[in-house]
């Protein structure tokens, strides 16, 4: 058998089989389980999900026996604060991005690069900040993870040409609305209308300042906006009052981003409210760190077990939430376990001595999953996390090339 750091350092994976699969969770939320126990992966692409009698698995260069365990696509933490690399000055720690790898996150996407120290506020120097961004983590994965970066905060004096220079330069989204001089609905929804001409998707703040130099955005300014995501409707940290967050979920038809380092009250109640309105395909799930709380490896674990058990919500849908919703509503090519998608997964038991019988059943008890295995684009990139609690099993590479 060979050993996950050789399998991570092998190049490309080939032909993959994974076999034996006790739970194969979807990312889709009109049918969060599939009725599968193989998969088979092509340089890096899934190109078959079925029952192992009906897949081709003849000759792969790397076997996978899951061992019954559940397998589930990437996780994709939909608000980050990256600078460059794999270190944040927000806690000066090194290694976060990789860590976060552990906790079953295999893609992070950029709500801005807002902790840089020296930050540029003029025009010229955050369009050249954001392309430098986007170009250094396009060309650098910590631990594999595909970081979506360069964000830039919007600020007072651009206009539409810079949205076009932005997006011409290879930038698709905008940091979030309301951590630079852009706070009041009519400047921040001609923006949003710039940005979204030139296919650059938008977020905005929410709720009471995060940082020095952000401010309050309330629900009016959220409303008028109309960013494509309404970022940390929870609060990042302090949240709006719950009356004026449910109005949001009610009144507006964009992404509901609930996050990590928020109001969990408020968390579990918008999740709740989306649910009530028929609308959960909207929740997707961030952690916003690193933050002053610090950089959390298994934020996205947590805020799905926090959903799922002080929240009443089935668990396998609430993966979703931080899987497949996200990916539709970003336009990514991962996040869903079907053909064609990239073959980014996350394969989990219940934590050892957890009082749930299952993963799923654990997982609504409030415990947090053990992760066994990562997988970014059919490569292993770890075997069991560091810092998950111990899985009950754990999948194994049969052979390999």
């Amino acid at each position: 058998m060979a050993d996950a750091k050789s399998i991570a350092s092998a190049g490309s994976p080939g032909k993959v089989v994974i076999r034996n699969i006790g739970l194969l969770l979807s990312g889709d939320i009109d049918a969060p389980i599939l009725d599968a126990d193989t998969l088979v992966i092509h340089d890096g692409l899934i190109t078959a999900v079925g029952r192992e009698k009906d897949c081709d698995t003849t000759e792969p260069t790397t076997l996978i026996d899951a061992r019954g365990t559940c397998v589930c696509p990437g996780l994709i933490d939909s608000h980050v604060h990256p600078v460059f690399g794999d270190w944040t000055p927000r806690q000066n720690q090194l290694g976060w991005i990789e860590s976060t790898m552990h906790g079953g996150v295999t893609t992070m996407i950029s709500a801005g690069e807002v902790h840089l120290p020296g930050r540029p506020k003029d025009i010229v120097g955050l369009k050249a900040l954001a392309i430098t961004a986007q170009r250094a983590f396009d060309n650098f994965r910590p631990g594999g993870v595909k970081v979506l970066a360069g964000a830039p905060i919007i600020e007072k004096g651009m206009v539409e040409s810079d949205f076009a220079e932005l997006a011409k330069a290879g930038v698709g989204l905008l940091g979030e609305i309301g951590l630079g001089s852009v706070k009041a609905g009519n400047e921040a929804a001609q923006m949003v209308k710039w940005a979204r001409a030139h296919g650059i998707q938008s977020t905005i703040h929410t709720g009471g300042p995060s940082i020095p130099g952000s401010g309050l955005i309330d629900k009016d300014v959220v409303l008028e906006a109309d960013a494509d995501i309404i970022g940390h409707i929870n609060g990042g940290h302090t949240s709006l009052p719950l009356r004026h967050v449910c109005e949001l979920c009610e009144k507006s038809s964009r992404a509901i981003e609930i996050v990590h380092n928020g109001n969990e009250r408020v968390a579990i109640a918008a999740a709740q409210a989306a649910l009530q309105l028929k609308c959960p395909h909207r929740v997707i799930l961030g952690t916003d760190g690193p933050a002053g709380s610090g950089v959390q490896p298994l934020g996205m674990l947590r805020m799905i077990a926090l959903l799922s058990s002080l929240g009443r919500i089935a668990p396998e849908l609430v993966f979703c939430f931080a899987t497949g919703n996200t990916a539709r509503i970003r336009k990514l090519n991962c996040g869903l376990i079907e053909p064609g998608r990239a073959a980014d997964f996350v394969f989990m038991d219940r934590a050892q001595h957890t009082a749930g019988r299952t993963l799923l059943e654990s997982v609504a008890l409030g415990d947090l999953p053990g992760v066994g295995m990562v997988m970014i684009d059919g490569l292993v990139r770890c075997g069991r996390s560091r810092n998950t609690p111990p899985a009950t099993e754990a999948p194994v590479v049969v052979t390999a090339a």
